[in-house]
């Protein structure tokens, strides 16, 4: 979905739903992680996760932020607690809570460091020192680095 259609789809179903137009601009925002969308109160722009726009629920999202935005323009309450924001959001079929995404992105291997220090002891470590300001907590000795542990 492009930044043109959001608009227009935005625009249709603030029309659809409430009757009133969206006036403000919609807009994605790759930095949502996993919120379906955000309404800003001194502007009264709409973000949206581009992430949750191939998913079915994005109408009910799209609607959820209409709620805060209406209801804001109308001087009601438009947070979450509030009882007109609950009973709007009902009303028109939103969506109560964004939907979870699937992680895509495995987790990151642990690395792990060892060192050595004059005296034989050896460290095992998740984060890299330097050897030149740190000494071993055993004997005070002079630590070497002995390379990167492979994983396993």
């Amino acid at each position: 979905m492009t930044p043109a259609e959001l608009q227009q789809r935005v625009m249709l179903l603030s029309q659809q739903a409430f009757g009133r137009p969206f006036d403000h601009q919609a807009t994605f925002n790759a930095r949502l992680k996993t919120t379906g969308g955000r309404y800003f109160t001194h502007s009264h722009h709409l973000e949206f996760n581009p992430k949750m726009a191939a998913l079915p629920e994005f109408d009910g999202i799209i609607k959820h932020e209409l709620v805060h935005y209406h209801l804001h323009l109308q001087h009601q309450g438009y947070r979450h607690r509030d009882r007109d924001f609950k009973q709007l959001l009902a009303a028109v079929g939103g969506a109560r809570y964004a939907p979870k995404l699937a992680v895509t992105t495995a987790p990151k291997p642990k690395r792990l460091w060892r060192y050595q220090c004059c005296n034989g002891h050896v460290l095992t470590r998740q984060r890299r020192i330097q050897v030149d300001k740190y000494r071993c907590g055993q004997c005070h000795g002079t630590l070497r680095l002995l390379g990167e542990v492979p994983n396993s």
